[in-house]
């Protein structure tokens, strides 16, 4: 059964830690490659965007930064993906599970 849940845990004033259970089932192998490639894309578009704000109105800005992150996400996506139809068969399952920790730090 596919389910794609959201998991709270009981608020208290105390509670310094969240979680959200994203993902949790088992897919066909094109199902999991369509998810995989979903949440990756939304992940890059998310650190795209962040790059664009800042440098956003600048025109003196020399267009430096970082692009490891985003680099690191496509050449982990395509090394699952590769990974994902090598598999010989269609007909097999493939079990998919994330949980989002959020944790406030102080």
């Amino acid at each position: 059964m596919n389910t794609f849940t959201v998991e709270k845990k009981k608020k208290t004033s105390k509670n310094t830690n969240q979680q959200l259970k994203l993902i949790d089932g088992t897919f066909t192998k094109r199902e999991a490659i369509n998810i995989i490639n979903n949440v990756v894309d939304v992940k890059l578009n998310f650190h795209k965007l962040q790059r664009l704000s800042k440098t956003e109105g600048n025109i003196n800005d020399a267009c430096e930064y970082d692009n490891s992150r985003i680099a690191e996400l496509i050449d982990e996506r395509a090394d699952l993906k590769s990974f994902l139809k090598a598999l010989k068969t269609n007909d097999c399952n493939i079990k998919i599970s994330s949980t989002i920790h959020v944790t406030i730090e102080e």
